[in-house]
Order: C-alpha cells, then structure tokens, then sequence
C-alpha cells in the first residue's frame, strides 16, 4: 500500500475533530517526510486542516463552515504523557462549561504543576496555572471549581455576587466526601482563596467542612472582593470588607 493510501485509510478511522501529527502513522525513519508531506498535500487538498506547525486535524464540516477541534484535543499533548495525566483544562476554558459565564475565549489555560511560558498554538494562546495538588483524573473537577474560585475577579461577563451564586450551587451538588476532599484540596491555595471557599461552603450550612479552612487562615488579615458582602453576609466571619 501506498503511504498516501495508507495515510487517507488511517484518518478514515480518527473520530471527526481528532488532532494528530506524523508520529499517530508507524513507519520506518526513513519515510518520515514522506508523511509530512503527504500530509501537507491533504491539507492542500481540503481533505485534512493544519492546527499548527506539525499538528493536523480532522475536519467537521456544518452548514456555518469548519468546526475546530475541541479544547481538550488541541492540547492533548500537554494534558496526558505515556497514560499518566500531567495537566488539565481550567480558567477559560471551562468558566462555560461550569455555566460562570457565556462567552468563550480564544486562550486555553492549564493546570500543572510544573508550568511553562506561554505560546500559541493556530488560533489558541496556551498558557499555564500552577497547581500545587497531585493532579488525577479523579480530582481534576474539583481542581476546576477551586480555580474558579481563586480567579474568581477574573471569569469575563458576570460579577462577583453571580460568580459566587452559581458556585454555591455547584458546592451544593457535591457529595459530602467530595466537599470534604475539596476543602482538603483548597488548602494548598492562596489564602484568600481559601476564605472564599469557607464563605461559600458557609453559606450552604457546610460549617463543619470548612472548619480546617477557617482554622488556616491568619485571623488579622482582611481580604476584598467588591459586593461579596452584601450577596453573602457570611463574608465578614471570613475577613472580607
């Protein structure tokens, strides 16, 4: 079989919107850049889409033109390494998805715990949160709502006093292992992360989970959040003005 023949046969079994580069078709050494160009010819074609520099997708084409791949595809590579999950999708990238804000953004930020500059990727700016828990798959939700809350000033197109109500109703969806696993968690995040998440889990009566994160924090210090106060009045046993 021809190595374009055997190219087009083995994009015909990707899933529709699957990102890809040379290294997802076997062959020897020595036929690398006739991959590469192989898939350059594809790409010119129509048949295939170029991501960025070495990275290809395939396409879905709808009625209002080319889908782009999903977020999660378009950095795969950052997200997992030899099975092992290294990263995950926060910030931006999932203020939607946690229904925080309407709007999408052209940035996908990442949590890991080694983190690196910022670069782009086709259309996307790639760039990185540090986090300092072990990340699994298994915690990687709660990561995402904690990060949600330490950024909280950030999510675009809402404000703080809505931020904090959707996240309180997310909080309340937990489980009780889970709420406790989120305090156990939060503890590694700034302090005034940590006061936010106490406010919130006071406001859904979880007093007793948030007890630790109450008993971390200096008792002198003072944090702000414009409104914060007025939607939740459990903000002033948590020092904000």
């Amino acid at each position: 079989m021809k190595i374009t023949d055997y190219i087009s046969y083995t994009i015909d079994r990707f899933p529709k919107g699957f990102v890809f580069t040379y290294v997802d078709f076997p062959a020897e050494v020595n036929q690398k850049e006739a991959i590469i160009k192989a898939l350059n010819r594809m790409v010119a074609a129509g048949k295939i889409a170029k991501l960025s520099k070495g990275k290809y997708y395939k396409p879905e084409t709808t009625p209002f033109g080319i889908l782009q791949p999903d977020r999660s595809q378009v950095v795969k590579d950052l997200l997992e390494e030899n099975g092992k999950t290294i990263g995950y999708l926060t910030g931006y990238s999932i203020y939607n998805s946690l229904g925080l804000t309407t709007q999408l953004s052209n940035v996908i930020q990442i949590g890991k715990n080694v983190v690196r500059p910022a670069f782009k990727r086709g259309q996307y700016t790639i760039s990185f949160i540090k986090q300092k828990n072990i990340i699994t798959k298994e915690n990687i939700p709660l990561l995402q709502i904690l990060d949600a809350i330490r950024y909280i000033q950030k999510i675009p197109d809402t404000t703080i006093s809505k931020s904090g109500k959707r996240l309180s109703v997310i909080l309340k969806n937990l489980s009780d292992t889970e709420k406790s696993s989120l305090v156990r968690l939060g503890l590694k995040y700034p302090p005034s992360a940590r006061a936010l998440l106490g406010t919130l889990l006071d406001t859904i009566q979880a007093d007793a989970v948030s007890q630790p994160l109450y008993n971390s924090l200096n008792p002198i210090t003072k944090y702000k959040l414009p409104g914060l106060k007025v939607a939740f009045p459990e903000a002033d046993k948590w020092n904000f003005s």
